[in-house]
């Protein structure tokens, strides 16, 4: 397709980018302490990581890894929150040419399982609120080293007692757990500062992310994302809305969790990038605790998904801040509303500009201009460096307007899928992603998403896919067959519905509720649950999900 969007950037932004500005992360990250060392790169319950203080930390922890017997190329995940520690831990695996497995610290066992032992994780940082799901699974995978931390291990000694012992022992968050093989955070810091580090070479194909996703196909896989697939990425978001951004001047508001895609490159690197500041929100449901936090400080930008604008627009104490800083309001994740968007811009004076991007993609494949001058429904104009296609179910490139699957090709799109190639193959052709999403563009390039290939269900963001949703629920031995569908929600904007057959007439909601919760993690369980004598099918036996969803409309 032509890319007529180009004629509708705002004049600063250029149509294409350098994905090789950098060789790596590494090298992004040393220009990047270089120039900004004294400035705050993070800020977490109070205390401040300096660009400097981020270079010494990461340092002594890449240093540790390297001398612990871990390799360049072994896998590392990371299991936490927004803490300080995340991105001293980030950088520090990529600075020993190692790869970040990002792990949602919500899993269940059976899930964390999966995660750890697919990627081949060699280590795992994790903090001790969800070391007891950790110590469930561990004879399970190839871990062979635990690194714990603690909420409070970046805060002074008093603050770091207090904190840690209200968590633990007032809060009750941190559940029994027995992991004596794992060394401490801190240890971890104190000696790797006494090691020899030796940098090793680390080039644009290597990895750098396994980023696990449902993907377009359905099953758990780990996207595989070079240094250079994240690097154009972030040059491709500077090149968006850098324009309005002032090197060494702005301050990221940064509630949705690190280890999703969309906020690991638009908030973290980014930022890094651009001597920008992190105010990390631990627990984005406080509410109370992230609007205090927001107060002390004068924001310039914000990024979040639908639903927690809602909530804050409904925030009393929200609505009583200063905006006057505030130049950069993105949202992404999953559909904005208009009725958010109108009062976002009613409240702050500014537009909420949504994007659109797959884990594949890096992630962002589109964002609305910054220069808009009312919300535009869409999902926005592909970022500089990207080309897209519309083809029909044949592959065959459909007649302008018409509503078509997306086909994104560009210097962001992953590597494949890690051990998967007949994955890869179905959704890698010829360099074109398939993305699962049937859209339309319009004259000027603003691309509208008008239905789903893939039956995925998107809660607060994250993707639920039915298949495992099933899973789950088939295990139960008084479950007969179901389906799993997204259903319109105010709060999360889909949420899950079961359909159940019943095997035996004595199972009740509660009961096939708990056994999911064995599963699912929280934003994967259902909310509704339907009995029915039969599920409607094909002539061949294939549950109809949209036939039910349809229904539920």
């Amino acid at each position: 397709m032509e890319r007529v969007w180009t004629a509708r950037y705002p004049p600063e932004v250029p149509t294409e980018i350098d994905p090789d500005r950098y060789g790596s992360l590494s090298g992004l990250f040393a220009n990047a302490v270089r120039r900004f060392a004294e400035l705050p790169a993070f800020i977490n319950m109070g205390e401040t990581l300096t660009f400097r203080q981020l270079d010494e930390h990461s340092l002594a922890f890449a240093a540790y890894l390297q001398q612990s017997g871990l390799r360049p190329g072994d896998r590392v995940a990371l299991m936490m929150p927004n803490l300080l520690q995340y991105p001293v831990a980030l950088f520090g695996i990529l600075r020993a040419a190692m790869v970040v497995v990002n792990v949602n610290p919500l899993y269940t066992p059976a899930e964390l399982r999966h995660q750890l032992d697919d990627s081949g994780a060699a280590a795992i940082v994790i903090v001790d609120n969800f070391a007891h799901t950790l110590e469930q699974v561990l004879n399970d995978v190839p871990v062979r080293q635990v690194i714990l931390t603690r909420i409070g291990d970046h805060f002074p000694p008093l603050k770091r007692a207090i904190i840690n012992g209200a968590v633990k022992y007032l809060k009750r968050k941190v559940p029994p757990y027995r992991l004596p093989l794992a060394v401490s955070y801190q240890h971890v810091l104190r000696a790797g500062r006494r090691l020899d580090f030796s940098p090793p070479l680390i080039g644009g194909d290597d990895l750098a992310f396994l980023q696990y996703t449902g993907g377009t196909t359905g099953a758990s896989k780990g996207a595989m994302l070079t240094h250079r697939n994240i690097l154009a990425n972030l040059e491709q978001a500077k090149a968006a809305y850098g324009p309005i951004l002032t090197l060494g001047h702005e301050l990221m508001v940064t509630a949705l969790p690190l280890y999703h895609i969309f906020a690991l490159l638009v908030n973290c690197l980014l930022f890094v990038e651009m001597g920008g500041c992190n105010l990390l929100i631990t627990d984005a449901r406080d509410l109370a605790s992230m609007v205090k936090a927001m107060r002390r400080h004068h924001f310039t930008a914000i990024s979040g998904v639908n639903t927690l604008f809602n909530a804050l627009l409904h925030n009393v104490a929200f609505r009583g801040l200063d905006f006057t800083s505030l130049h950069l309001s993105v949202g992404g994740g999953m559909s904005l509303q208009q009725p958010v968007a109108d009062d976002w811009h009613a409240l702050t004076g500014k537009h909420l500009l949504e994007g659109y991007g797959l884990t594949e993609c890096s992630p962002l494949v589109s964002g609305n201009p910054y220069d808009l001058k009312h919300f535009s429904g869409s999902i926005g104009l592909p970022v500089p460096s990207t080309d897209i296609r519309l083809v029909d179910g044949d592959g065959n490139s459909v007649s302008p307007g018409l509503p078509g699957e997306l086909l994104i090709k560009g210097p962001q799109v992953m590597a494949g899928y890690w051990r998967q190639p007949q994955a890869t193959a179905e959704t890698l052709k010829d360099g074109w992603l398939s993305t699962g999403d049937i859209v339309t563009v319009d004259q000027q390039g603003f691309v509208r998403i008008v239905d789903r290939k893939k039956d995925m269900i998107l809660v607060s963001g994250f993707n639920v896919f039915p298949n495992e949703i099933e899973d789950a629920v088939v295990r139960h031995p008084k479950v007969l067959e179901a389906a799993a569908v997204g259903v319109p929600s105010d709060e999360s904007g889909e949420a899950v519905k079961i359909f159940v057959v019943k095997k035996e007439p004595s199972l009740t909601r509660e009961e096939l509720l708990s056994h999911c919760r064995l599963y699912l993690t929280g934003y994967k369980m259902p909310k509704l649950v339907e009995f029915r004598d039969a599920l409607p099918k094909s002539n061949v036996g294939k549950i109809l999900r949209k036939q039910l969803r349809d229904e539920n409309r």
